[in-house]
């Protein structure tokens, strides 16, 4: 009858609220976390020094004080908060896209590793979401292993941003930092190490599989040094969701980029994604484009305190192998089609 028919509608309504309202929390939990990719570090500092020629000077001063005792906290495994892992604020982030993590093989708690991820992306992504937020269950997928992502180290000089980060279990990518988690950390450590860095960075694009390998042997001399597990790591989809402007080998554009790379550690690269009230804009927020991360299987890694070039070229020999064949067997699965190949440069 008539009610039944009012109560459908109203139950369309609210369904139809609901779904709005999730769409308009994902979105802003995305833009939090690229505005604080991009400006959260500046922005922290200047505030601090502002704060530091007001009336509340004292509160400034007792952070910059604490700051000096703290320093060298993030070079010793951080301090995670499975709170701040686990909020629901990154549930959102993970449906905007969405984002997944498949695991292949079970990992060893008796064993250290070393996540080699690729591709680098823009802003790393898949890698943010699936490791230094329990989004997508990386704790349920490998019981008792603990993940460290690591990301550059002038990061971790910058005010408030070094907590945010640490929380969710990032650590500066740098030796110190490195060999404190696999020597004096215990077992069943992680740290994922995006491979190509800055420099895959400026060649990322949508429909591109590369990645930047052949010269980058630092992780697995590290892994030797330690006797931790290699672990390859392929996201797919992780090219698709920004657009940039590539410059060609020689040119102007390319010449600044690999000043800035070269001084700074980072690569300025000009790209864009959508607007932030319409997907026909241009803006900051990424397509909402499905990004799966795919775990491969570990490569038993001796330990050797002073291992050879030749040693560091025969296992780098093999992680590239294995992660050409990670790609080649999940391609076709994630949207690929067969005759793609992952392009190592």
């Amino acid at each position: 009858g008539t009610g039944s028919s009012i109560l459908s509608a109203l139950q369309d309504l609210f369904w139809l609220s609901k779904s709005k309202v999730e769409k308009q929390l994902q979105i802003i939990s995305v833009l939090q976390w690229v505005l604080t990719f991009l400006i959260m570090g500046v922005a922290c500092t200047l505030i601090l020094m502002y704060i530091l020629c007001t009336d509340c000077w004292a509160i400034a001063a007792l952070y910059l004080a604490w700051l000096v005792f703290d320093w060298n906290t993030p070079k010793k495994g951080g301090r995670r908060s499975q709170w701040v892992r686990n909020w629901a604020i990154w549930r959102y982030f993970r449906d905007y896209f969405p984002i997944r993590l498949v695991k292949t093989h079970n990992l060893l708690t008796t064993r250290n590793y070393i996540f080699g991820y690729h591709p680098h992306g823009i802003m790393g992504l898949g890698a943010f979401c699936n490791f230094s937020t329990e989004a997508t269950g990386v704790s349920q997928k490998f019981p008792g292993i603990r993940p460290y992502l690591a990301t550059l180290a002038g990061n971790f000089r910058m005010p408030i941003l070094r907590d945010y980060l640490m929380s969710g279990g990032i650590c500066p990518v740098n030796r110190d930092s490195i060999d404190y988690i696999l020597s004096k950390n215990g077992s069943g450590n992680a740290i994922i190490i995006v491979v190509g860095g800055a420099a895959e960075s400026l060649n990322c694009t949508p429909g591109k599989n590369s990645v930047t390998l052949k010269n980058r042997k630092g992780f697995v001399k590290l892994a030797l040094r330690h006797g931790a597990d290699l672990v390859p790591v392929y996201s797919f989809g992780e090219n698709e969701v920004y657009k940039q402007v590539i410059f060609e080998e020689g040119s102007w554009g390319r010449w600044v980029q690999k000043k800035f790379q070269k001084h700074i550690g980072f690569a300025p690269c000009i790209f864009h994604g959508r607007g932030l009230f319409s997907s026909n804009t241009w803006g900051l927020l990424p397509y909402p484009k499905p990004i799966t991360t795919v775990v491969g299987e570990p490569i038993t890694i001796p330990k050797i305190d002073n291992p050879s070039q030749r040693e560091v070229d025969f296992y780098h020999s093999i992680y590239v192998d294995s992660l050409i064949k990670l790609f080649n067997k999940y391609k076709s699965k994630f949207g690929l089609p067969e005759t793609e190949v992952l392009e190592v440069n």
